[in-house]
């Protein structure tokens, strides 16, 4: 029998730079619910939630005819949301879905729900993709993951990894891989992980995947050519806005 695999979608009101960015108009929707109609057209998710603390997204959310389960709002990160969220519900798998990328590509979901059926021994699958020729790799913001030959992640830092000792000998640059926040856990490793403290280098990185790393999971990185922008703050979501029209078939809202 083939494994259950759910998407989750986290969704708090209390962003610190978007305070209700969940409920942003984007093309006349709640933003959460744009995304929630992108992900509903992945055809490797068993089902689709949205994980809330807050009764005003869970009323979008619903009027958008989908299901919101409620959650702690004292919960740390969107981690322990959807680990809550999955309580007493059958899943042997779930995708993290972030609430503010509307523009996700549903193919990327299906790739991540492809590995927990077929790979075993992976624990967890995320998403990179190649820095491109005018990015920073020195920004701390983008997060670097170097892999394996088969792609498996070695480590995550906000240092440029791997480090190029020397840029005058002959011969090509290092390749740097971006990581992407897009998730996809076994439920036992998730369940593991949220029941961990923070590990040293997660605390010395302030990035929660190492806790992973730290407790031996694999995780399988999928390379993708480009990255769906998500929406932080008013200005991002006016550069959405600008690229969802520009998807939409003529004489769409």
């Amino acid at each position: 029998m083939s494994a259950r695999i759910v998407g989750v979608i986290p969704a708090r009101w209390g962003s610190t730079r978007f305070p209700g960015k969940s409920l942003a108009m984007l093309a006349g929707e709640p933003l959460v619910c744009r995304v929630c109609q992108a992900a509903a057209r992945a055809a490797g998710l068993d089902d689709l939630w949205v994980a809330t603390d807050d009764e005003r997204i869970a009323a979008a959310v619903r009027a958008a005819g989908f299901e919101p389960i409620m959650t702690p709002s004292e919960l740390p990160s969107g981690t322990d949301r959807i680990a809550w969220a999955l309580r007493g519900r059958p899943a042997e798998g779930v995708i993290n879905i972030q609430g503010d990328e509307p523009l996700i590509a549903p193919a990327l979901i299906d790739r991540l729900a492809g590995v927990l059926r077929h790979q075993p021994a992976c624990g967890m699958a995320t998403v990179a993709v190649p820095f491109g020729p005018d990015e920073d790799v020195g920004n701390p913001a983008a997060v670097k993951v170097v892999c394996d030959r088969v792609g498996r992640a070695l480590y995550f830092s906000r240092a440029p990894i791997p480090y190029w000792r020397d840029r005058t000998a002959a011969g090509p640059a290092p390749r740097y891989l971006r990581h992407i926040g897009l998730y996809a856990y076994r439920r036992d490793l998730l369940e593991q992980l949220v029941a961990e403290p923070p590990c040293a280098l997660e605390e010395a990185e302030r990035l929660e995947q190492l806790r992973a790393l730290d407790l031996g999971a694999q995780i399988q990185v999928l390379e993708t050519e480009a990255a769906a922008p998500g929406v932080d703050t008013p200005e991002d979501l006016a550069v959405v806005q600008t690229l969802w029209r520009a998807r939409q078939p003529e004489g769409t809202p």
